[in-house]
């Protein structure tokens, strides 16, 4: 059973950086994409950022050129810096693996907050 475990969230003041890690337990699995969503409390789950195997990204233009969305596939790790964070930032951020089969895997959720 794959499970994905997040970490790094935490309360920034505007403009602070924070580092969202996303790991998979057990080993032995490879993905196709990585992804991170947000889920502000009054609004649907959105993608924020994605990365895809081969290392093309994308994001959601709010964000783009503040947060960068990187992996490691040895480690089978997702990582997404967040810099000149904003109260607008706020939400739960949510990782999701893909494989090829299609199946995907979800994380448990962490919180970020950017106070002002």
């Amino acid at each position: 059973q794959v499970q994905l475990v997040e970490s790094g969230g935490g309360l920034v003041q505007a403009g602070g950086s924070l580092r969202l890690t996303c790991r998979t337990s057990p080993d032995g699995f490879s993905f196709n994409a990585m992804r991170w969503y947000r889920q502000a409390p009054t609004t649907p789950r959105e993608l924020v950022a994605s990365v895809m195997r081969g290392g093309d990204t994308d994001y959601l233009d709010y964000v783009k050129g503040r947060f960068t969305v990187s992996r490691d596939d040895i480690r089978n790790t997702v990582y997404l810096q967040m810099n000149n964070l904003n109260p607008e930032d706020t939400g739960v951020y949510y990782c999701k693996f893909e494989t090829w089969g299609p199946q995907e895997y979800w994380g448990q959720g962490i919180q970020v907050t950017g106070s002002s």
